[in-house]
């Protein structure tokens, strides 16, 4: 059953529309929820109360953390940079591999403990000298009105806004989320429809439409996850399939991630992924003609290491979310041929590291 909607939690949300039945529908994701009184979306979060869609989430956080931008990941947009990092609960997919389940499937708000006004927020990443903030842990698509409100918050401030989503949105607040994104970091959870309708309840064109959108029609900075999971998304045939056509539709200077699955959630009978699978797939990709592939979640340096396409120098060397060396200009340039390197660069002043510091917002909603 689901849980009751406080008045407290009434959030006015966007993206919906009355049926002829009387139900309502979301307009958000596509989901397409229709709702009666009372009832909430697939996500949990949105929901109908007083006869109107509602966000139950705005200003409810589940935590806030300091963190290396690296770790959304994210290797071109301002490496070494700290990106100030939280999200709420919930989701609008239903993946079985889910690596932060406790969070986005959480049936209950007892994990938001931090509320924010979106003001506090974009103050609090201006005080801790974060280059960025970074909407994260769950898809911010399903709060994105306190999302786009924070953005606008942090670029009254002059920080960025970084989205880590599934890209499982409508066309419409589609536009309207991602403009207010300066970078994103896409899940691409696998390259065949049968596996995202299996094992996230969800389809593929949809995420395919926002990556093309994005590129196409936005000068948001992109960047672009796979999970591989032993057996279910990490065939050579399957992964050189997406390399190739994000070479061709998104284009080969858009990095990708190849990321080491582990047991969790529901799906615990599955081994971790193999270092030697994800050093395949990256060598797959690079066969593809794309320019930037990494490996997350093992320790593999070439792998973490930003190379120069025309020259071959290691540029910006890194173990796990360390940088070792840094040889680009302020500009994007390599150092070694004067090629530029796609992406958001500057001045390089340091680093932040690989720590993660958990902080607290400080004035309440």
């Amino acid at each position: 059953m689901d849980e009751p909607i406080s008045l407290a939690d009434q959030y006015p949300a966007k993206y919906w529309h009355r049926l002829a039945d009387g139900r309502i529908q979301c307009d958000l994701c596509p989901r397409d929820c229709k709702l009666h009184e009372g009832q909430r979306g697939a996500c949990f979060v949105r929901g109908r109360a007083s006869n109107a869609m509602v966000l139950t989430t705005y200003g409810r956080s589940s935590g806030f953390c300091v963190d290396p931008v690296e770790k959304k990941p994210l290797n071109h947009f301002y490496p070494g940079s700290s990106i100030l990092s939280f999200g709420t609960a919930g989701c609008n997919l239903a993946c079985k591999f889910c690596q932060n389940w406790d969070i986005s499937k959480s049936r209950s708000f007892d994990k938001l403990a931090d509320q924010a006004s979106p003001e506090a927020i974009a103050r609090s990443a201006e005080e801790l000298g974060c280059k960025s903030i970074a909407f994260t842990y769950n898809d911010p698509v399903i709060f994105a009105e306190y999302a786009m409100d924070v953005a606008d918050a942090c670029h009254a401030r002059n920080i960025k806004a970084v989205a880590v989503t599934a890209g499982y949105i409508h066309d419409q607040p589609r536009r309207d989320f991602f403009a207010r994104m300066d970078a994103a970091n896409v899940d691409l959870k696998a390259f065949t429809d049968k596996f995202y309708v299996k094992q996230t309840g969800a389809h593929i064109q949809p995420v395919l439409d926002t990556l093309q959108y994005l590129k196409k029609e936005t000068a948001v900075w992109v960047e672009i996850t796979t999970l591989l999971i032993p057996g279910l998304n990490d065939s050579a045939h399957e992964i050189s399939a997406m390399s190739k056509w994000i070479a061709k539709e998104l284009g080969v200077n858009v990095p990708l991630h190849f990321s080491a699955f582990h047991p969790d959630y529901k799906m615990t009978a599955i081994s971790c992924t193999p270092a030697e699978t994800l050093v395949r797939a990256r060598q797959i990709a690079l066969d593809a003609g794309l320019l930037y592939v990494y490996t997350g979640n093992t320790h593999y340096s070439a792998g973490d290491t930003t190379y120069c396409p025309a020259c071959g120098s290691a540029l910006i060397v890194r173990d796990w979310y360390e940088i070792k060396q840094y040889h680009v200009t302020p500009d994007g340039h390599c150092l070694e041929c004067n090629t530029r390197i796609a992406g958001c660069f500057e001045k390089f002043a340091g680093q932040f590291g690989r720590q993660r510091i958990p902080v607290a917002i400080n004035e309440v909603i």
